[in-house]
This record gives C-alpha cells, structure tokens and sequence, in this order.
C-alpha cells in the first residue's frame, strides 16, 4: 500500500482502495459543497475527478468556499479544484469543466462518470441533473444547504427521489451559507459516495440524512424506496 493512503487502512480495505483508484467521480459544482468533495475525494485516492463549474470566484465565496483564497478571485471554480488535486495527488487523473452542467452536456459528461456529486445550487439545475443521471444509469450522491441546516441522500437512477423532494418548490429567495455548513455536508455525500462504490452499504439508498449545526439534530429519514 502507497504510504500516501497508508491510514485509510483498515477503515477502508485494500479491496476497497482499489476500487476508489478506479473510480470516475464527476463533481457537478465547485463551490461551497463541490470545494470540499473534492478535497476530501483526493486525500481518499479517487483516482479519476471530473470537476465541473462555469462560475468564477468572487468576495463572497470567502466565507464558505475551502477552494477560494484572496488571490484567487475571479478565477475559474474548476480550474482551482483541478490544481488543488493535483498538489494533493499529482497521480489522480483530473479533468476540469469549465462550464455549467446543462441538459445539453451532461449526457456527454455523465459518459465518462460512474457516479454524480451534486453540488449544485438551485432547484432546476438538481432536476435536471437527475433526469440526466438517469439516461446515464447513475446514481446522484445529492447535497444541499442553507444556513446551518444540510441533507444528502443517495439517489438510485430512475428513483425520482430529488423531483419528490424538490418539483413545485421555490427557490430561496435569500441564500445563506456558514463556512462548516458545506465541510459537514460534503462529508456526508462522501461517505455514502464511498460506501456506494465499495458496495458497502446498499441500505443507504433512498434515505434522506438532515442535520441542523445550531442544535445537533439529525434525522434519517425513509423517501420510500422500493
């Protein structure tokens, strides 16, 4: 085993990393939420990223987004997550997108992907990527957040699991993020990314983890999968 994965083990097993070094994860979104996955994704050895984002940063990404530093502003969000991997992991093959995942590319992105990060930041954008996802036989590890609240739900293809939780709603008309909001909840969508490539932990399917920073509180909660 390579020194730099040395402490994975045994909580993950050589099996196990074996399947992340062969893995292709595609990250749509690279703010907040897809900043950490990334992160989090390369110090674990996934060794294929497909980092995708069409926004540049700004002065308010500061407070929440780990890829965003004062001498980066208004440079490309997937560019900065391709360079991070590759200070992390010069062996990690990362491919950055920089363009919004849309209904008329991410056939063509999902294509080289086995599974989807969502980390994207509006209702008709996360609708779409399932549709998407389910053309492409995906499955979705889905994120969201909003102030000190998050959720994350593994979402099989043809589920329809994110058009129940979000179809007919508006989107926030204030959006408000703290800086351990995205961290808490992209730990959570890469656990269950990693459970679900390592086949660890089918019962995950359709369950929808919310949490709330302010008080501790967090819930599992069945979507009603069959």
């Amino acid at each position: 085993m390579n020194d730099k994965r040395i402490r994975n083990i045994p909580a993950l097993s050589e099996a196990d990393m074996e399947k992340l070094a062969e893995s292709r994860v595609l990250i749509a979104g690279c703010g907040g939420l897809g900043g950490n996955v990334t992160e989090h994704f390369a110090r674990l050895g996934v060794g294929h990223l497909i980092v995708v984002d069409g926004d540049d940063f700004e002065e308010s990404n500061l407070n929440r987004q780990i890829l965003c530093l004062s001498d980066n502003i208004g440079q490309s969000k997937a560019a900065a997550a391709a360079s991070r991997v590759k200070l992390i992991d010069p062996d990690i093959e990362v491919r950055a997108v920089n363009e919004y995942i849309t209904k008329e590319n991410a056939a063509a992105l999902m294509a080289d992907a086995d599974i989807v990060i969502d980390a994207l930041d509006s209702i008709s954008a996360r609708l779409m990527l399932e549709d998407a996802a389910v053309e492409a036989g995906l499955y979705i590890v889905h994120g969201g957040i909003n102030g000190w609240e998050m959720q994350a739900m593994l979402v099989p293809p043809g589920s329809g699991l994110m058009h129940s939780l979000y179809e007919g709603l508006e989107e926030d008309a204030i959006k408000t993020s703290l800086a351990m909001t995205p961290a808490a909840c992209a730990s959570i969508q890469v656990s269950l990314a990693v459970s679900h490539i390592c086949g660890r932990s089918p019962e995950l399917e359709g369950k929808l983890i919310t949490g709330s920073l302010r008080d501790m509180h967090f819930d599992v909660l069945d979507m009603g999968l069959e």
